[in-house]
């Protein structure tokens, strides 16, 4: 499947919300939290060809998913498979034995809405506010435009990428990009 996308960065959550309430989004899952591990070979097999491989732990399950390299264009532009897995914790081990290793882990809320051939996901991070537009690209640019923005707004960076240009200057590249113990 190809996965087509931009994030547009808020100041604020609610201001996020706000910009996709205004463009006449519906709420198709509510605000819950996604724990996203990603996993690569010990010499960065994936990483060097552009490849991610994540496990997303949410609300107990989870889904397994495999992007490709992303393509140069205005959005970001890869092949994406997923598959749900009942026990991600479970997958994860079977990866380590298959010689994987976690290198990164993010966490975000999320809370996704839908537009006319769009999802556009609130995600709050420990590194700011982002709304993610998925879709169809004139579907996109029309979003773009209905929530007040226009295609010099995209960012097409990584959650990975975001943490490393915005954590705080004491945190080490090493770290991983969650939130406080709650």
């Amino acid at each position: 499947m190809l996965e087509r996308e931009v994030k547009l960065s808020f100041d604020s959550p609610e201001r996020a919300r706000a910009a996709v309430i205004a463009a006449c989004a519906t709420l198709i899952r509510s605000r819950r939290l996604q724990h996203d591990v990603l996993f690569d070979t010990a010499d960065q097999q994936l990483r060097q060809r552009g490849c991610a491989l994540r496990i997303r732990f949410e609300d107990g399950a989870g889904v397994l998913t495999f992007k490709g390299p992303v393509a140069p264009g205005s959005m970001k532009v890869r092949d994406e498979h997923e598959t749900k897995v009942d026990d991600p914790s479970a997958l994860q081990r079977v990866l380590e034995g298959l010689g994987y290793r976690s290198w990164f882990t993010y966490e975000k809320f999320r809370e996704e809405y839908a537009l006319p051939d769009v999802v556009a996901a609130v995600d709050e991070t420990p590194v700011g506010t982002f709304v993610e537009l998925e879709g169809s690209e004139p579907a996109i640019l029309t979003a773009t435009q209905l929530m007040g923005r226009t295609p010099a707004d995209f960012i097409l960076a990584s959650y990975r990428a975001l943490f490393l240009a915005r954590r705080p200057a004491s945190a080490s590249s090493a770290g991983d990009m969650v939130f406080p113990v709650r």
